[in-house]
């Protein structure tokens, strides 16, 4: 037998040496264990395995009796599964729990499990070999957390930093007869940090609108902050006197004394719908976009301005639009794509905004021409060459101003759906924005449901005359008149519905006029229109940017069971008026069991909640509290029922409690 040397170099036993063998058994690194007999009786440990486990006592007990914390963690149940079956066992990262000189203690270990054999090939034993991995797991983890804490940060920075620049840029374009506008700002694609570019359209005094789009050098909070000075200057000169070149001359003086705004570039337009005169400045910024009808666009001519900050003068061009022409703006953003010259990026950007305006790409989006040009237009040059720099788009398209709207309607509560429609499609044709649309159609039903139910109180038959125009300004001006007699009711108060229609209308228009007479009464409501702006992601540009779809108008009101939800639930789309009221209130009664019983009332889908239907609920929610049930209203951000019941302050969720 061949010796084998000493650490000191001395040469000590035989090889197959027992006392070798234990030397080197207890000298190795990983833990190794050795457990006869189906009870799991110890019969070997290295010092790794003792040290590490705390346990110096242990030889000659079984696994239970050593280690009776590890109950319940699958440890004894793999032993007997080896011992039973002969099949090794293998593992990465078993988390432990044991007790460590009397404290417990939480460990991860890399282990094999494998059949200890007799000469004779029976099972007589296991033996288990094991690394801890426990400081490689904590580690990990540490780096796991360090991780998700930088995303919650960075995506809550995100949502900040578009939430800015939401804030920064104008609520809504205007709406005028005159003139379709649309906007949309896409992020820059490098990262999600707020930029310097802006846009703005202001309804002047005359019927004309002034256009603006404008780029400060730079990214990040202080590009957004300056950029928001800038069109805060811009805005109120053009307001003042409309005077194109002394409102860039003031925002220039502004930029020659901040260091930010050195180098800003805007473009200014300004057009009167009457006659199609268009007057501008390109102030180191690209040109305005020329689009006549379905045919090629073309640039205006550059009017020699230069960037903001440089002590220039401001020339002005002027061109005229013809019925259906458009007129775009846009930043650099937009020319400046990887790959791209910028004189073929130029050709490129006019070609495709002409067929997006033309109807001659993405079909069927179901959006107007100016909306087209400003979404397909992004989508379709994005997604070839991508972009490193915000982009900016401003449309506006010189169209015939809209007819009035004019009905005469016999004063019975069939008619309410039918003035509300009228009124929504009106409003849809002129390009008005959703959440004016909701706020108009529900004060219009309020004014007619109150001609309808008190103005001829006791008369047999009566009329209700609805008319409605779009001022020079934007504003939308609607009068409901009736022949009948005024009547005076009582305020709304808590627990009681007189007058809540009229207060509510007050509340969802700018002004509510009323006039009542001897013959009769008119209400007249004014409310500025808009229409907003769109901010995008890369994600949304080259997903495709969805159409836009005018809501679905029915005089039915549909109370769906939802059996799928986790507790009583009900879905309700429709109108809520003076003619399906009763039909929730009836349901409400039989769901609840007359307040006995929880339900979930899902609001997303009703298209008007009128102070009938709002008196309904709010008594709904009266007899749930009374008898112990729990009645919840849910209605979507943004949704018309959302709208009306935060006006009122009626109890409601905009969370959607299937989702907690």
């Amino acid at each position: 037998m061949a010796s084998v040397p000493r650490r000191d170099g001395d040469w000590a036993g035989e090889v197959g040496d027992a006392d070798t063998v234990r030397a080197v058994f207890d000298e190795m690194p990983v833990l190794l264990l050795g457990m006869a007999g189906p009870e799991h009786r110890i019969v070997a440990a290295n010092a790794a395995f003792r040290a590490t486990t705390g346990r110096t006592g242990h030889v000659g007990q079984t696994l239970v009796e050593a280690f009776p914390e590890m109950k319940g963690q699958q440890v004894y149940e793999m032993y007997d599964r080896v011992y039973r079956t002969g099949q090794q066992q293998v593992a990465r990262e078993w988390h432990v729990q044991m007790d460590v000189e009397g404290v417990r203690t939480d460990g991860y270990y890399d282990f094999t499990v494998t059949p200890w054999r007799g000469p004779d090939g029976e099972i007589v034993g296991t033996t288990l070999v094991s690394l801890d991995v426990t400081q490689r797991v904590l580690e990990r983890q540490a780096a796991q957390e360090r991780a998700e804490v930088a995303e919650r940060r960075y995506a809550a920075a995100r949502d900040t930093i578009v939430t800015l620049q939401r804030e920064l840029l104008p609520a809504g374009l205007p709406v005028l007869p005159g003139a379709r506008l649309a906007a949309t700002y896409l992020l820059a694609d490098a990262d999600t940090a707020a930029g310097g570019d802006w846009f703005d359209a202001v309804a002047m005094p005359g019927g004309r609108v002034a256009l603006t789009v404008g780029d400060v050098v730079g990214h990040g909070v202080a590009a957004s902050a300056v950029m928001g000075q800038l069109r805060a200057v811009l805005q109120d000169r053009l307001l003042g006197d409309g005077d194109i070149a002394g409102a860039l001359a003031a925002v220039d003086r502004l930029a020659r004394r901040t260091p930010g705004a050195r180098a800003a570039t805007v473009c200014v337009a300004v057009l009167d719908p009457a006659d199609g005169a268009v007057t501008y400045c390109t102030a180191g910024h690209p040109p305005p976009l020329l689009i006549n009808g379905d045919g090629p666009g073309r640039y205006l001519p550059s009017t020699g301005a230069g960037p903001l900050g440089g002590d220039a003068t401001f020339p002005v061009g002027t061109a005229r639009l013809a019925e259906g022409d458009l007129l775009v703006l846009f930043t650099d953003g937009l020319i400046e794509r990887p790959g791209r010259d910028h004189a073929g990026s130029l050709v490129e950007v006019a070609q495709v905004a002409a067929d997006a305006a033309a109807d001659r790409v993405l079909l069927g989006s179901g959006l107007s021409a100016v909306q087209r040009v400003c979404t397909q237009t992004l989508e379709l040059l994005v997604r070839q060459a991508s972009h490193t720099d915000d982009v900016t788009m401003l449309a506006v398209q010189r169209v015939a101003p809209p007819p009035p709207l004019r009905l005469r309607l016999p004063a019975r509560p069939g008619v309410i759906a039918q003035a509300y429609r009228a009124v929504g499609g009106w409003l849809q044709q002129l390009g008005v924005g959703s959440q004016d649309v909701s706020a108009m159609r529900h004060a219009v039903g309020e004014l007619v449901t109150n001609c309808v139910e008190h103005a001829y109180a006791g008369q047999e038959a009566g009329e209700v005359t609805l008319a409605a125009e779009l001022a020079p300004d934007g504003a939308a001006r609607i009068e409901v008149s009736d022949q009948g007699r005024w009547q005076e009711r009582p305020p709304a108060t808590s627990g009681r519905t007189g007058g809540l229609g009229l207060v509510l209308a007050d509340q969802l228009v700018d002004s509510l006029r009323l006039r009542p007479s001897a013959h009769g009464t008119t209400a007249e409501i004014r409310h500025a229109l808009s229409t907003p702006g769109r901010l995008l992601t890369l994600d949304e540009v080259t997903a495709g940017v969805p159409g836009v779809r005018p809501p679905r108008d029915s005089d039915l009101l549909l109370i769906l069971d939802e059996p799928s939800a986790p507790g009583p639930r009900v879905r309700v789309d429709g109108p809520i008026t003076a003619a399906t009221a009763g039909q929730l209130t009836s349901a409400l009664q039989r769901l609840t069991r007359h307040g006995t019983r929880s339900l979930t009332v899902d609001l997303t889908g009703v298209t008007l909640l009128s102070s009938v239907g709002v008196a309904g609920l709010q008594d709904a929610l009266r007899r749930s509290r009374e008898h112990g049930g729990l009645l919840r209203l849910y209605a979507a951000p943004g949704s018309p029922a959302q709208h009306v019941l935060a006006l009122t302050a009626l109890a409601h969720t905009s969370a959607d409690p299937a989702s907690g």
